[in-house]
C-alpha cells in the first residue's frame, strides 16, 4: 500500500509499469448518489474506460445506490447489501447525496445518513482535503491573486469521532416546556493519535510542517488533543515542524495568509468548517476532491472512500452544467492512495492543469462573461489531453 504522500511539486509522469500488459483488475464500488452525482460520475467512467484502453489498467467496477436514490429504492439511505459490498472492494467512489426531495424525511433516514454510515462502519477516520489553487484559476478566487497563487495545502480532518458521533445526543423536553438539543464532543487518546499519525506522515512527504488545530483554551477535548499530538510528535516525528493554533485563529489565518500552512490536522467539527473555507480559496468547490481513509489491515490494505467536496447541486441537476473535475481528481486520489498508481494519478492531475490552462471552463469557473462548456465537453477535453500526454 502506498504512503500518504501528496507532493507539492509533482514530477512529470513516468511510463506506467503495467503499460503494454494487462494489470490485475482492481475492485471499485461506484455510488453516484443524487443530484449531479450521476452526471459527474459518468465522466469518471469514461476515464476508467480510457485507462483500460490506453494504460492497460483494468477495474472491476460495481455500481450501487446511496442517499436519496437508495431511500427511493429501498426505504433506507444505505442498504445493508451495499454496505457489505463497500467492505469487500478496494475503494469506494461516491458522487453526492441529498436534495430538497428528501428534506422532510426523519433525521435517521436523510440521504446524508448513508454517507455517515459508510464512514463509520468502514472506519474511515482520516479525511484528506487538498486545497490546491490551479494557476489558471487564480482569478476565480475571492482573494487577491498574490494571496492564493501557488496555494497548496492539505487539511486532515478526524472523521469518525467528536461532536458528530458523541453521546449523549438528542433533543429533550424540559419540565418547564423548553426543549434542549444535546451534542457531546468526545475524543479518546487513540482517536487523536491515529489521525495525527496520518497528518505527520503526510507532512513528512510534503513540506515537513504540521499545524494542529483545536480550542484548548476553552475545551477539555482540545487540551487532550494538543497534549496527545505533542506527545506523538516527540515519539518519532521530530523531523516535522509542529505548531498549534486555535480554530478561530486558523479560520482567520486561512483568509489572511493561507500559504503559511502545509498540512493542518484538526477534529471533526472544526475540520468540517475549515476545509470548506480553504476550498473557497481556490475559486470553486467544483474543483476539489477528498479522500477518507481507514487503518491499515494485516495485508497492508486500507478501506477508503473518495468523493468530491461539492454537494448534489439540485438547481443544475440534469442540465449538463456540473463540473466533473472534482470527482475526476477524487478518482486520481484513489489511484494514488488505494491502487499504488501514482504515475496515473499524476497524469490525470496534469491533464486537468493543462485543460484549465487552455481555457476550458464549466459554468462555476467560467467567470463573468466567460464561455462555459458542458459536463460532457469537459470530460471530452480531459480525455483528449490524456491521449496527447500518453502518446
Amino acid at each position: 500500500m502506498g504512503g500518504f504522500g501528496y507532493p507539492k511539486r509533482r514530477e512529470q509522469p513516468k511510463k506506467h509499469e503495467g503499460e503494454g500488459s494487462m494489470a490485475s483488475n482492481k475492485r471499485l464500488l461506484v455510488l453516484p448518489g443524487d443530484g449531479i452525482g450521476p452526471e459527474v460520475m459518468g465522466e469518471v467512467r469514461r476515464v476508467i474506460d480510457w485507462m483500460d484502453r490506453r494504460r492497460a489498467v483494468s477495474f472491476d467496477v460495481e455500481e450501487d445506490l446511496v442517499g436519496g436514490a437508495a431511500f427511493d429504492a429501498h426505504g433506507t439511505p444505505l442498504h445493508d447489501n451495499t454496505m457489505a459490498r463497500a467492505h469487500e472492494v478496494d475503494a469506494v467512489l461516491l458522487g453526492a447525496v441529498g436534495g430538497p426531495k428528501w428534506d422532510s424525511l426523519p433525521f435517521g433516514q436523510k440521504p446524508e445518513r448513508g454517507l455517515l454510515r459508510l464512514r463509520k462502519e468502514m472506519g474511515l477516520f482520516a479525511n484528506l482535503r487538498p486545497a490546491l489553487c490551479f494557476e489558471a484559476l487564480v482569478e476565480a478566487s475571492s482573494l487577491k491573486p498574490e494571496i492564493v497563487s501557488g496555494l497548496d495545502l492539505m487539511i486532515v480532518r478526524e472523521l469518525t469521532g467528536g461532536v458528530y458521533f458523541g453521546e449523549p445526543r438528542g433533543i429533550e423536553e424540559l419540565p418547564d416546556g423548553e426543549r434542549r438539543g444535546i451534542n457531546t464532543q468526545v475524543y479518546t487518546t487513540e482517536e487523536i493519535r491515529r489521525v495525527a499519525a496520518v497528518a505527520f506522515e503526510l507532512a513528512r512527504k510534503r513540506g515537513s510542517k504540521l499545524c494542529s488545530v483545536e480550542k484548548a483554551n476553552v475545551m477539555e477535548s482540545g487540551v487532550l488533543w494538543r497534549e496527545e499530538v505533542t506527545k506523538l510528535h516527540g515519539e518519532g516525528y521530530e523531523d516535522v515542524e509542529l505548531s498549534h493554533m486555535y480554530a478561530d485563529n486558523c479560520a482567520m489565518q486561512l483568509v489572511r495568509y493561507p500559504k503559511q500552512f502545509d498540512v493542518i490536522v484538526t477534529d471533526n467539527l472544526f475540520g468540517d468548517m475549515l476545509s470548506d473555507e480553504a476550498a473557497m480559496l481556490t475559486g470553486s468547490l467544483g474543483m476539489l476532491p477528498s479522500a477518507s481513509l481507514g487503518a491499515t489491515d494485516e495485508t497492508g490494505r486500507r478501506k477508503a472512500l473518495y468523493e468530491p467536496v461539492h454537494g448534489s447541486a439540485p438547481d443544475i441537476t440534469g442540465e449538463g452544467k456540473a463540473n466533473p473535475l472534482a470527482t475526476l481528481l477524487s478518482f486520481a486520489m484513489a489511484l494514488r492512495y488505494s491502487f499504488d498508481l501514482a504515475d496515473d494519478a499524476d497524469l490525470i492531475e496534469r491533464a486537468v492543469e493543462k485543460v484549465l490552462a487552455d481555457g476550458k471552463r464549466t459554468g462555476d469557473i467560467a467567470g463573468p462573461g466567460g464561455q462555459a462548456i458542458s459536463t460532457e465537453a469537459m470530460g471530452s477535453a480531459l480525455i483528449e489531453e490524456l491521449d496527447r500526454m500518453a502518446a
